[in-house]
């Protein structure tokens, strides 16, 4: 499925955001936030520079992801609840739109009190890319997961509180993340493949849904949401979706909203009872029991 994660009904957040978000939405994040190679010293040397374009209304695209990096958003001193989210941007695995499903979302988890890790990932279907989204899109995620654990001590973190969200093709990644855990490589030479890649909990976002999922009562806690205006694979396949998880015994929570399409992610112009989304996926967190650190 090629899914893009645009705008077809926006809908959202605007008093739920902080003026932190708002700024984001001019500012180019990667100038304010540390960015951490997720290969180094393997994929970076040597490759064609990523390429960046903007929209009219200033939002940053990119595309040609050779390097593919985390961009570090973390709480405030003092604010922090220990847990964490890898941020998966959209995009139809052709680009990958950065604003509304990434540095927005990132700003709005880290002024709420959870670090978030906004993720570039190699790309599956633009024009001559030689990747596939189960092959390295997915190590891509597999592996920010494993960095973020790493480095869990460094960033004040629980490392059995972190979990994915991804939008659109993003969501894809995120439901792959969550359904494919691969194990540790206790064995390797490099001490993050020695960590487990398997998220806490996923939020899929409008995700375009991948065959073949298979969950069990342990699978990771999932929030679910999407618009009911969308493609009939996703606005119906998500609760499809959910129905498979209940049965299977995982925890799902699911909000599927009338009037909205795809693509809606996190503006401060949106409007509507979807507007909620970002304060009710805080609760859900709570909810869950990821919000305060565990004994």
């Amino acid at each position: 499925m090629n899914v893009g994660g645009r705008a077809a009904n926006a809908v959202g957040c605007g008093r739920a955001l902080s003026a932190a978000v708002l700024l984001m939405g001019h500012t180019y994040a990667a100038d304010l936030h540390p960015i951490i190679p997720l290969w180094p010293g393997q994929l970076a040397a040597g490759t064609d520079v990523e390429h960046i374009r903007l929209t009219e209304s200033g939002e940053h695209i990119i595309s040609n992801v050779q390097a593919p990096s985390i961009t570090v958003y973390v709480p405030a001193p003092g604010t922090a609840t220990g847990a964490a989210v890898v941020v998966i941007p959209g995009g139809g695995h052709t680009e990958l739109w950065m604003d509304h499903e990434g540095y927005n979302v990132a700003a709005f988890l880290a002024d709420h009190g959870i670090a978030a890790f906004v993720l570039k990932y190699r790309l599956a279907r633009e024009k001559g890319s030689r990747y596939q989204v189960e092959r390295e899109s997915l190590a891509d995620v597999q592996r920010a997961i494993r960095v973020v654990r790493s480095r869990s001590a460094d960033w004040g973190l629980d490392p059995g509180r972190i979990g994915v969200m991804g939008f659109s093709a993003g969501g894809e990644l995120a439901a792959l993340a969550g359904s494919h855990n691969d194990a540790a490589a206790a064995g390797s030479s490099d001490p993050v493949e020695r960590l487990g890649s398997r998220p806490n909990f996923q939020a899929l976002l409008y995700p375009a849904i991948p065959q073949g999922l298979r969950f069990a009562p342990d699978s990771p806690p999932a929030f679910l949401l999407a618009g009911a205006d969308d493609q009939p694979a996703i606005s119906q396949g998500l609760a499809e979706l959910y129905l498979a998880m209940r049965r299977a015994g995982a925890h799902a929570e699911l909000h599927i909203y009338e009037g909205v399409g795809h693509g809606f992610g996190l503006r401060a112009g949106n409007v509507g009872a979807a507007a909620a989304w970002p304060q009710r996926f805080l609760d859900w967190v709570k909810q869950e029991g990821f919000e305060q650190r565990r004994q």
